[in-house]
């Protein structure tokens, strides 16, 4: 009680004084609250309870680029020379001299999008939140904007996609998150400004040039303003100004940045603006997220792409990924079920959340691939969710076979990771520990981490049922092991879910 008079107290004087300091040392509008753009100030922040609840997120990683049906990046490779996708391009739609990106734009009508009966599929999945593309690297924002005439509302499908997103998640209970691409917008379409080496267009500048499309492409960068994020502080500003516009709108509950925290001050900046709108927004009951590719003390939470943690982490964090490429491409091989399920097992027992981007087409639907998918992931979720939502990690996150390659934690790992009937995750609940075996036992399940002589466990086990079904599980606890026969009727899915009630 008292430790609460106290936060209450701190978040009083906290408010009092940013109240009057509304700019921050950039000049930048800053919405009046608890943060201020300080590090120690944002190292104050909490992650929200519903977040690390809900364990399991997707996200529509869509826009314009999905159109050629190239995948990811296409915005971009379009103007890379003599690259498949300049070749198709010009192909099929003319020279990037004067049938560029902007082109493409146009193209996509989302004429199949039905975003409502998407959610509802969504939930039924399992997910417990949604992420809807802000605006990738191309600058082409999926929001109402009133700063950037390049956007879905004034072009393609004519609608404001974040906002209709975020009414179908709320509808089904869903939180709701963005993701802005922007930051490295900037020198991510300096191609677009490039020309050909060689051939009929040689030296004719692609339509990034022309002076009437600069605010799409951006202007040409200065001279070694190559990195992923600009050093350019004009730039930055407007960066700074485009989210603000995004958060200020639309409240969401989670922003996601693809990088670390863009630029240093001006970042923080923007984040506590995030913060502090989302605390008043919500009357002081903040719902507020920020993830971004940097490992936190704190003041967010660390995203990593593609990849996971090799231990638990103090922290929440999440992984970022897609059942396939980033934008739809034709052809493409998707996750199965199971490797998802087992990722998002292998994450939750590490204190992380899983956020999946399921892949549309330009048009706005699923294939029948990702449908069969998400609903075997559904009957799964059904079954063992007890086992993933509210849970936090047990003393050590599992076991796994002495033969393993050790992966280490970082982005881009995921590929590299492979499960077998011999791994074995932990999560926890109140007086139940929940225990996953990664894939189908060729015979009896092993678990060393719960044998009578194991330091971890001191506690009595009283019982143990397999998730999902309802035969009686005959085990064993012998001094170096728990032993659980292997159940005579196995369910439909690989990764098998056991809750262990313990005294």
């Amino acid at each position: 009680m008292i430790e609460e008079l106290i936060k209450k107290m701190i978040v009083s004087v906290l408010l009092t004084v940013s109240s009057v300091v509304t700019l921050s040392a950039q000049d930048l509008p800053i919405h009046a609250g608890p943060y201020l753009p300080t590090e120690s100030s944002l190292k104050q922040y909490h992650c929200p309870d519903w977040f690390r609840d809900a364990k399991f997120g997707i996200w529509a990683h869509w826009g314009p680029q999905a159109v050629p049906r190239h995948g990811d990046w296409y915005a971009r490779k379009l103007y890379e020379e003599g690259s498949d996708d300049y070749k198709d391009h010009q192909a099929r739609y003319g020279h990037p001299s004067t049938q560029g990106y902007k082109n493409i734009i146009p193209l996509w009508k989302a004429e199949k999008w039905d975003p409502e009966k998407l959610m509802a599929l969504y939930k039924k999945a399992g997910a417990r939140y949604f992420v809807s593309m802000g605006s990738h690297h191309d600058n082409f924002f999926l929001w109402n904007s009133k700063i950037h005439r390049w956007n879905a509302v004034n072009m393609g499908p004519h609608k404001d996609v974040v906002g209709i997103w975020q009414k179908a998640a709320k509808a089904e209970g869903l939180y709701f998150g963005v993701s802005e691409h922007l930051a490295a917008s900037y020198t991510w379409f300096q191609t677009a400004h490039k020309a050909d080496t060689a051939g009929a267009f040689k030296g004719v500048p692609y339509d990034g040039n022309d002076p009437q499309n600069q605010d799409l492409y951006h202007t040409k960068a200065t001279p070694g303003d190559t990195g992923w994020l600009t050093i350019n502080r004009d730039w930055m500003h407007e960066w700074y100004n485009d989210v603000k516009e995004l958060v200020d709108s639309y409240h969401p509950d989670l922003l996601y940045s693809d990088s670390k925290l863009p630029f240093d001050e001006i970042g923080q900046s923007m984040l506590a603006n995030y913060y502090n709108g989302n605390y008043d927004y919500h009357q002081g009951k903040p719902t507020a997220v920020y993830t971004c590719k940097e490992i936190s003390a704190g003041g967010w939470v660390q995203d990593l792409e593609r990849g996971v943690q090799d231990s638990i982490s103090l922290l929440p964090w999440q992984t970022d990924t897609s059942i396939g490429d980033w934008f739809y491409s034709t052809g493409q091989k998707y996750k199965s079920p199971t490797e998802i399920i087992q990722m998002l097992v292998d994450i939750v027992s590490k204190n992380g959340n899983l956020l999946i981007n399921i892949v549309q087409t330009p048009e706005g639907d699923l294939e029948p691939d990702i449908l069969k998918s998400l609903d075997e992931i559904g009957k799964w979720i059904a079954a063992n969710g007890e086992g993933i939502y509210g849970t936090r990690p047990w003393k050590v996150f599992g076991e796994a076979p002495h033969h393993a390659d050790v992966v280490k934690a970082g982005n881009f790992n995921e590929g590299k990771i492979k499960y077998s009937n011999q791994d074995i995750r932990f999560t926890a609940k109140g007086n139940n520990l929940y225990t996953f075996c990664l894939n189908i036992p060729e015979g009896d399940i092993h678990i060393i981490s719960l044998g009578k002589n194991s330091k971890l466990n001191n506690r009595k086990i009283v019982s143990i049922k397999m998730l999902g079904n309802d035969e009686k599980i005959n085990w064993q606890q012998d001094e170096d092991e728990l032993v659980i026969k292997k159940p005579a009727q196995l369910p439909d899915w690989k990764v098998l879910g056991f809750r262990i009630l313990l005294q």
